[in-house]
């Protein structure tokens, strides 16, 4: 597995918020990224148009909360039923899933390399995760990526162990 670790710039992000358990993804998550996507033209000052960002956040037990998002500037107004999220600067552990590849596989394997690294996923204070191991999970998805065979980079907030 190809990964490196990197700093990324905090940055804003609008668009569509998902909450539920891993039961309800189908189809309701695919739904509204589908829906954000649909709506991306709404969004004026998109930093890059051609990415969709889908931010996971495993706060919901049996669950989580994903944003189906695009990175904008502070011009950018929130359309009507949509919401925003900020990102603090965090470093990351980073990968590519392929098409073609299992998701499950990717995501086993960089499991695998955050454990014998020497970082540990990121944590925020105060906020309660369901997930040991990963319970932050940014993906940016390329906008003419095919759903049923996707191809995705992969991003683990992480903090030295």
């Amino acid at each position: 597995m190809d990964c490196k670790v990197i700093t990324l710039p905090a940055f804003r992000a609008v668009g569509l918020k998902w909450e539920g358990t891993f039961s309800e993804i189908v189809p309701d998550l695919k739904n509204v990224i589908q829906q954000a996507k649909d709506r991306a033209d709404e969004l004026e000052n998109k930093v890059n148009p051609d990415v969709q960002l889908g931010l996971s956040y495993h706060v919901v037990e049996d669950g989580f909360a994903h944003y189906a998002v695009y990175e904008v500037t502070e011009e950018q107004e929130i359309p009507d039923g949509m919401v925003e999220i900020r990102v603090p600067e965090w470093t990351y552990v980073m990968t590519a899933h392929h098409k073609g590849e299992d998701v499950q596989k990717t995501y086993t394997d960089l499991h695998q390399w955050v454990f014998d690294s020497d970082y540990t996923a990121l944590r925020e204070a105060d906020v309660d995760y369901y997930d040991p191991y990963m319970p932050i999970k940014h993906e940016y998805y390329p906008a003419d990526q095919d759903p049923d065979d996707p191809q995705f980079d992969i991003y683990i907030p992480v903090v030295r162990k």
